[in-house]
């Protein structure tokens, strides 16, 4: 190994680069902008303004915190839904005027005086929300006039009421307590607000409503056809949200006990501040209760800052209108590049050099022939997606769609078929355990199993969660290749933590350990991973000696053995090194040997990129993705290897006019089932000399009567 090629190794060994775009791809990166900008101002201004840190001062922020919170949380609703309020601050006036004519007036009570808020903070947002919601108008142009009219019905009724409001007080106890109590040493009002904060953050994040306000934001018309009623859910959206707004003009009554005539002007440009900056997207779709806190707290400590320091009120609201405008173009911006970014960003390929390939010269047992190019035929043109093939002990036929179906093929000649289960995803390696369940790799989904009644049943979609990642994988994204142990375990592969199946070409082309082995005990219902750091592990076979498992790694073209038991427990072992393919799913065959499937051919081109790394990460940045340097999958090889790794014989599709793609290959009583996921059809093979009996089943169970 030269110098040279030993430097890029261990550069790209110890300077890991996927981590960059991992990190970026968690859902608390958009969060990390605003609370930079948070920590930095309150550094600025802590250092210039008098008493920053005070506790009076800090009192009188979370006093205010409670009160602009509960109106940015309520704008955040509407925002997420893909809607936006500007009225909130006519209605915030209106819920004063309310509060503080019924509190110190007509002396109500507590209760009383609450639930007239509320009330007026429903009909202010049922109008609005019938209009945007059930009528359709447009929500921008909407709650403006809807601004100026209940602005307007404020204007009107003030002056009539301001002199007798002014000159009276509150009777209620509870109502004092609210705007001048504390609960463990803070505000009344903040503790509140703190409880409904947590409990909009559980309502979005972890309830049904929550997840179809983020739908309807994020996808309008696809959220219907998913069957969610989008006018309501526009509608309670903009009632939760006056009704916020509402609670928190009860907040600030309480707290102040008075009002003056421009009580709520700018409130609308504060708000919107807060949530911009926060990274409530205005596009919809996306949000949090954590960012609508950060920009609330934001805008408090500017604007209360600027107060401090004698800056006019105009210059205030100037800076805040900046403030807004630069937000709403980093928000555009990142919402339109925000893939590209992440795309450039995200694969990061590494560096691996390819072993000697075997050859195929004439004579060899990898010799390039034609001894598929007259197979039978079952399901041509009829079948999409079949990745893997399987017999149960009545011989009937089972494979999946690219639909999500599980079909079941009739014996003897296999034209007719049914649905046996619906399981949605893409359905890929499939064995039968002792009791006639099939267990099912769901690409996307996990590990599924289906009972010989057809019953559909979740096994597991995750495993144990790594100490080395930075992001959480025990997620499963791409099941691959499943068998069973003598004990009843399920042993299988998880191609790659990075990418879904869709995008198998960008694991490819970083070549890395993103792979592993992961073991299912159906007993227990424990999942725990076996092996990690593996290329793209595809095909996986539980060996014939009942102590090792044998599997493949696609991208590295190798076969290797894990021992589950016996004296090499825990060990891995090299059987077959440097194929001329990329292997994928490994079956027995009769004879005790193993039928090993290659679902391509490996290329000079992209043997030669993957010591050029950086080469590869410029093309992936630069270049379309269908112009990409990936593994060639035009032309298949299936071939037979004993226990040592040696290969004994090998069969081709020269000319490609029949399997141009093997994915996988199943022997069934004197017959080689041939499949390849991006073909239509499925291969029969008669096999000279193998046993016309043999089963595959009963190789691991025995035979039933």
């Amino acid at each position: 190994m030269s110098m040279a090629e030993s430097l890029v190794r261990w550069r790209y060994r110890l300077l890991p680069d996927h981590v960059v775009g991992e990190i970026l791809t968690k859902k608390w990166i958009d969060s990390v902008i605003p609370f930079t900008a948070l920590v930095i101002l309150c550094a600025i201004f802590g250092s210039i303004v008098p008493g920053f840190f005070d506790v009076t001062t800090l009192t009188n922020l979370s006093g205010q915190t409670a009160e602009l919170g509960l109106v940015v949380l309520g704008m955040t609703i509407v925002m997420v839904s893909g809607g936006i309020d500007l009225s909130v601050g006519s209605t915030f006036a209106l819920a004063v005027l309310v509060t503080l004519y019924g509190m110190n007036v007509e002396q109500w009570s507590f209760g009383t005086g609450l639930l007239a808020c509320l009330g007026l903070g429903v009909v202010c947002g049922a109008i609005n929300g019938f209009l945007v919601g059930f009528l359709r108008m447009r929500a921008f142009l909407t709650t403006l006039v809807t601004l100026i009219i209940y602005r307007s019905t404020f204007d009107i009724i003030f002056p009539h009421v301001s002199t007798a409001i002014v000159t009276s007080g509150p009777d209620s106890p509870a109502y004092d307590f609210l705007g001048f109590g504390t609960v463990w040493g803070v505000p009344t009002s903040f503790a509140v607000f703190v409880v409904i904060a947590i409990v909009i953050h559980l309502v979005l994040s972890r309830a049904r409503y929550g997840w179809r306000l983020f739908a309807v934001g994020g996808a309008r018309r696809s959220a219907y056809n998913a069957g969610i009623n989008v006018r309501f859910t526009l509608f309670s959206a903009y009632v939760l949200c006056s009704v916020l707004v509402a609670l928190s003009g009860f907040f600030f009554s309480a707290r102040i006990g008075s009002a003056a005539s421009d009580i709520g002007t700018g409130l609308e440009l504060q708000v919107l501040t807060a949530t911009v900056l926060g990274g409530i997207s205005l596009g919809g779709g996306r949000g949090s209760v954590a960012k609508a806190l950060m920009g609330t707290l934001f805008v408090l400590v500017l604007s209360n800052s600027l107060l401090a320091l004698a800056v006019p009120g105009p210059v205030n609201y100037l800076i805040l209108g900046l403030v807004l405008l630069l937000s709403v173009l980093l928000d555009v911006r990142w919402v339109k590049n925000r893939h590209k970014i992440l795309r450039g960003v995200y694969i990061s390929p590494t560096f691996a050099k390819m072993p000697q390939s075997i050859s195929t010269a004439p004579g060899a047992p990898m010799a390039v022939n034609d001894r598929l190019k007259d197979v039978g035929v079952i399901g041509l043109g009829f079948l999409d997606g079949a990745e893997d093939v399987i017999f149960d002990r009545q011989d009937r036929l089972y494979t999946g769609s690219r639909q999500g179906d599980i079909l079941r093929f009739q014996p003897p000649h296999y034209t007719q078929s049914e649905v046996f289960a619906h399981i949605g995803g893409s359905p890929l390696g499939m064995a039968f355990d002792r009791n006639d369940n099939l267990v099912i790799c769901v690409a996307g989904m996990g590990l599924y199993q289906v009972s010989p009644d057809g019953e559909v049943k979740l096994l597991t979609a995750e495993t144990n969660r790594s100490l080395t990642s930075v992001v959480d994988d025990s997620t499963m994204k791409l099941a691959d290749d499943c068998d069973i142990l003598p004990d009843g375990r399920i042993v299988f592969s998880e191609a790659t933590v990075r990418f879904e199946m869709h995008d198998w070409y960008a694991d490819a082309l970083e070549s890395r350990g993103n792979g592993r082995i992961i073991v299912h005990d159906p007993k227990s219902g424990s999942t725990r991973t076996l092996l990690s750091n593996l290329v793209f592990p595809n095909g996986i076979c539980t060996a014939f000696d009942g102590q090792s498992v044998l599997f493949a790694e696609s991208w590295a073209c190798r076969i290797s053995r894990y021992y589950f038991d016996g004296p090499k427990k825990g060990k891995v072992e090299g059987v077959i090194e440097g194929l001329p393919g990329y292997p994928d799913n490994i079956n027995r065959a009769s004879d005790g040997t193993y039928w090993l499937a290659l679902m391509g051919m490996r290329t000079p081109a992209l043997d030669l990129s993957l010591e050029m790394p950086g080469f590869r990460r410029r093309m992936a940045r630069r270049v379309s993705e269908d112009a990409w340097l990936m593994p060639n999958l035009n032309t298949g090889c299936v071939l037979r290897f004993d226990e040592k790794g040696q290969i004994l014989e090998s069969l081709w599709d020269q000319g490609g006019e029949k399997h141009p793609m093997i994915t996988s290959m199943r022997e069934h009583k004197g017959v080689l089932y041939l499949c390849g996921i991006f073909n239509n059809r499925m291969g029969t093979l008669p096999l000279k000399g193998a046993d016309p009996s043999w089963f595959s089943s009963d190789s691991y169970w025995g035979k039933k009567p």
